[in-house]
């Protein structure tokens, strides 16, 4: 059934086509990913569904009573109302009487205690306590602060406040704007299972491509004003999509030579314009006024990373390092040594003090005991997640250069229009102030500024938020292909996975562990340890389970006693094996080695894992 239909939407912002004759609808249960590039118009897509913008022409059909949530990209404005409020607020009524019931629970006074008892009956009447115990859990999950002001409140923590009003509401049709932005891992993993069970429809925007792979039922990409819709997964999108631009890079090549054609034509003299002709005329103009209309396909960004002079092998050696922030352990006797090329990712819960390791390892903090030993030569850059590099009052241009037309890129001297044009600034853009670029844009210039200088260690904290996909996916080939020494803070799975070789994961209470590969295999290495640390049945002895097998002869055939007798030896090789693969893996030196090796050693636990399990299935069989 349809709830939401678009009809020959058009939307233009000053020469720019947002959106032209666009079609779209929505079906019941749908999860719809809307991709497109940076500045496409997607957020005012879903600003023109909740009718918070109005199109220049087309129409906007919602179903009778259709009840939308909508999650903005912007950061809300100040506010003294508490996170509890603002949340509960997505309910109406009952929202007000659960936040009133909160206060009074928190203020715990005589009066407080009195008016709790008045508002119980009223929830209860409504239902309500089901609802609070939703609100408190989604609070819980996203990690926010129930009675924290808005107004003392960072920009992500009032983002997350609206995502989880957003979710806490129900809509039957819920809208959201780069969900994951500010969120850690865990949330992520939460919120990722959360919508895969919403029963109402959903459009989503995210750069997070674990995120589409895992829920959406239906890609619709959003190019030069048109919607066009993908049915099936994200692999189907990119494949359907390269065909489409494809066919249509041929027609438009094939129609360009049929101009050229013509124009040759009317050039060749008076014969052209005689009255037989004026139908030919007639339709060179309409093919020229064609050509002037068509919008051509947003190039990609160009850039790339010079790793500069080699450093010292010894990077970074971390000896016994621990750092306290208000007796509140933030790293806690933290050893390690990081050499020349390694690729290492950061990964832990908001707040647990990834960007504080980084400050560490860079020089910017003491450690409270033991030392930082930073090696030689060392040439670093540092794209901070808030972007303090970038001087928000001063332009795009003044921000790369200081008053100067040219920046030197690898030893070269290029003009900073051409080199941003790299970066997808077109001329207009450059001299816009930084406060009015979107997210997006602020991380390619912050980018552009760190690739004009050579830097042998690169040290990235959350540099994925805002950008799109193919910007993402072009800075994750640069950096595998990068020759100096990485150090990658990221919430991004995909792009951990396809970008660094080791981990180093917080733990809690300051503990930091370190594994081999991206978060895929930190992920698996946790699930095992789950796995053997939960309590089991005793384990079948090999003696007895061959007795068993005996006794069980008779009612196999000869070749099934044959295979039971070897199974419990084949178990315990296999078993043998996956425990030398383990202690290899968990191995403090092995992440250093070749890639190559890793991937297999990483491959043949999982062959392991899956023969295991092959293994005793089939001796349960044969056992019955």
């Amino acid at each position: 059934m349809t709830i939401l239909r678009i009809d020959n939407l058009s939307l233009a912002y000053g020469h720019l086509p947002l959106l032209a004759h666009a079609d779209f609808q929505i079906e019941v249960g749908e999860r719809v990913c809307l991709v497109g590039r940076n500045g496409t118009g997607k957020s005012t897509l879903l600003r023109i569904i909740t009718g918070a913008a109005i199109p220049d022409e087309g129409e906007v059909w919602r179903r009778e009573g259709l009840r939308i949530g909508h999650l903005d990209q912007e950061v809300p404005p100040d506010s003294d109302e508490t996170v509890f409020h603002v949340v509960a607020g997505g309910l109406g009524e009952l929202g007000l009487l659960l936040t009133e019931y909160h206060e009074a629970a928190q203020a715990a006074r005589p009066d407080a205690l009195k008016r709790m008892s008045e508002l119980h009956p009223r929830i209860e009447a409504l239902g309500g306590w089901n609802i609070n115990q939703k609100v408190e859990t989604i609070l819980t999950r996203l990690g926010l602060p129930a009675d924290l002001r808005l107004t003392d409140a960072s920009g992500g923590i009032r983002r997350q406040t609206m995502l989880a009003r957003a979710l806490v509401s129900e809509p039957d049709l819920l809208l959201l704007d780069e969900p994951t932005n500010h969120l850690d891992i865990a949330a992520i993993s939460w919120l990722e299972k959360y919508l895969a069970t919403y029963r109402g429809a959903l459009i989503f925007i995210t750069h997070d491509r674990t995120l589409v792979r895992r829920l959406a039922t239906r890609i619709v990409d959003l190019d030069r004003g048109r919607l066009v819709s993908f049915p099936g997964n994200f692999e189907n999108y990119l494949r359907k999509k390269e065909e489409f631009l494809e066919i249509e890079a041929r027609a438009a090549a094939k129609f360009d030579k049929k101009l050229a054609e013509e124009e040759a034509w009317i050039r060749r003299g008076i014969k052209a314009r005689r009255t037989r002709n004026e139908g030919r005329v007639r339709a060179l103009q309409a093919m020229r006024h064609e050509r002037a209309r068509r919008i051509e396909v947003l190039g990609q960004a160009r850039f790339g990373i010079d790793a500069g002079d080699i450093s010292g092998k010894l990077v970074v050696d971390l000896r016994r390092v621990s750092f306290s922030y208000g007796g509140e352990p933030i790293v806690r006797d933290l050893s390690t040594a990081i050499l020349r090329r390694d690729r290492v990712g950061i990964i832990g819960p908001n707040g647990s003090g990834k960007s504080t390791l980084l400050k560490l390892i860079l020089g910017e903090l003491a450690p409270t005991s033991g030392d930082v030993v930073r090696g030689t030569r060392l040439q670093i850059a540092y794209f901070d997640q808030h972007r303090r590099r970038l001087d928000v009052e001063k332009t795009v241009r003044e921000n790369m250069t200081d008053g100067s037309d040219y920046v030197t890129v690898r030893g070269r001297s290029r003009h900073v229009i051409g080199y941003l044009k790299d970066f997808l600034f077109p001329p207009a853009r450059i001299d816009s102030p930084v406060k009015a670029l979107s997210g997006g844009e602020r991380n390619r210039l912050l980018l552009a500024k760190i690739f004009t200088r050579s830097v042998n260690m690169m040290v990235l904290d959350e540099p994925t938020n805002d950008l799109d996909v193919d910007t993402l996916e072009l800075l994750e080939d640069l950096l595998a292909d990068y020759k100096g020494t990485l150090l990658l803070v990221s919430h991004d799975r995909t792009f951990l996975d396809n970008v660094v070789t080791s981990t180093l994961v917080f733990e809690g209470e300051g503990k930091i562990g370190e594994y081999v590969g991206g978060y895929a295999d930190w992920a698996r290495y946790r699930e095992r340890m789950a796995e053997l640390s939960a309590p089991v049945a005793p384990a079948r002895s090999v003696a007895s389970a061959a007795a068993r097998a005996k006794a069980k002869n008779a009612k196999l055939s000869y070749k099934e006693q044959r295979e039971l007798e070897a199974l419990p030896a084949k178990i315990e090789a296999l078993e043998a094996e996956q425990a030398e693969l383990h202690a290899a893996l968990s191995d403090e030196n092995f992440h250093r080695e070749p890639r190559e090796k890793i991937a297999a050693a990483a491959a043949r636990l999982e062959a392991l894992a899956r023969e295991l399990e092959t293994s005793y299935a089939r001796w349960q069989e044969l056992e019955r």
